[in-house]
């Protein structure tokens, strides 16, 4: 088939793209053209790619008609964060695509209550990000059921792999965290470290994109987690990565209200947005309905993280 993924070049994208050249597809990567994919791998030489800036487009209301233009039977797209984006593009593929797939968020949910989460579980996001990929959710959803539009979303987790910083143990993402740990020295951790985390190798994403595009008469009109099938608690993730360094954790523990004056800011920021969610979600639906079960557990997804931030010199041993 013609697949056109949106987003090409990040972190998905870059295992998607040859997963779908080696699959035997006419791949066309969309994206602004400003980086290079995390890995460097030869399916790129033999994708037709295409630079284009959404946000101008959606604003003119042409992004939509040129993606319909280029005549994908499958349009994969991993970065859409308004409603009104989604709308733009769901109507201009509106029989014109065999399936649309769209890249949403396990913050959907908002504050886990049953865990695991299942994906039918009643949704109360909070915050824009999570109020905007909800909305989305259910625009695309009651298209799918209403109107027979071919959606299908996928709801990732923590997304990590090697080439950028992994959500750490305290709930951020500043390196600093894991040489800590890797030093042996004191980490604070905010409240009792209880919170959860739930990552997912992005390659474990771009697996489950191309089992619902393998799937698609049991993919189309539903949503999918994508993450590691346990979460961490930030005290368990602490000392599984202070383990890695040959060293005892040395954990203490403060109220958030004590522990985010010990950080800066958007460090604090960061943590909350991710200990208010502390995702625990199920990958039983992926499973039973695409025959899908991630291969990285998250610390092992993790690992591969951190093993590249020591390569590149951001963690010392």
């Amino acid at each position: 088939m013609r697949v056109v993924v949106i987003g090409a070049s990040g972190h998905i994208g870059t295992y998607l793209i040859p997963r779908l050249v080696d699959g035997g597809h006419d791949v066309v990567a969309v994206s602004r053209g400003k980086r290079e994919p995390y890995s460097p791998h030869g399916a790129w030489q033999r994708v037709t790619q295409v630079t284009a800036d959404r946000d101008a487009e959606d604003g003119e209301g042409t992004f939509g008609r040129r993606i319909a233009e280029l005549e994908g039977d499958v349009v994969i797209d991993l970065i859409c964060f308004q409603e009104d984006s989604a709308r733009q593009l769901a109507e201009a593929l509106t029989g014109r695509v065999r399936q649309f797939l769209h890249c949403g968020t396990v913050w959907t949910h908002g504050h886990s209550t049953v865990v695991p989460t299942t994906e039918d579980r009643p949704k109360r996001p909070f915050g824009e990000y999570g109020r905007q990929k909800a909305a989305i959710e259910a625009y695309l959803l009651e298209r799918a059921h209403r109107d027979g539009f071919p959606a299908t979303l996928i709801h990732p987790g923590h997304i990590t792999g090697p080439g950028w910083v992994p959500v750490n143990p305290a709930g951020n993402i500043n390196p600093a965290v894991f040489q800590t740990l890797a030093d042996g020295a004191e980490l604070a951790l905010p409240n009792f470290g209880m919170e959860t985390v739930q990552h997912v190798h992005a390659d474990d994403v771009a697996r489950l994109f191309v089992d619902a595009m393998n799937n698609r008469a049991a993919a189309v009109g539903e949503s999918f987690h994508s993450v590691a099938t346990t979460a961490l608690t930030l005290r368990g993730y602490a000392e599984a990565v202070a383990g890695w360094f040959g060293q005892e954790a040395r954990l203490t523990f403060l109220p958030w209200e004590e522990w985010r004056a010990t950080v800066s800011e958007a460090d604090a920021q960061i943590t909350y947005d991710h200990i208010a969610h502390s995702p625990h979600c199920s990958m039983e639906k992926s499973e039973r309905l695409l025959g899908h079960r991630p291969r990285y557990t998250s610390l092992e997804a993790i690992s591969e993280a951190v093993d590249w931030l020591i390569r590149a010199g951001t963690i010392t041993r």
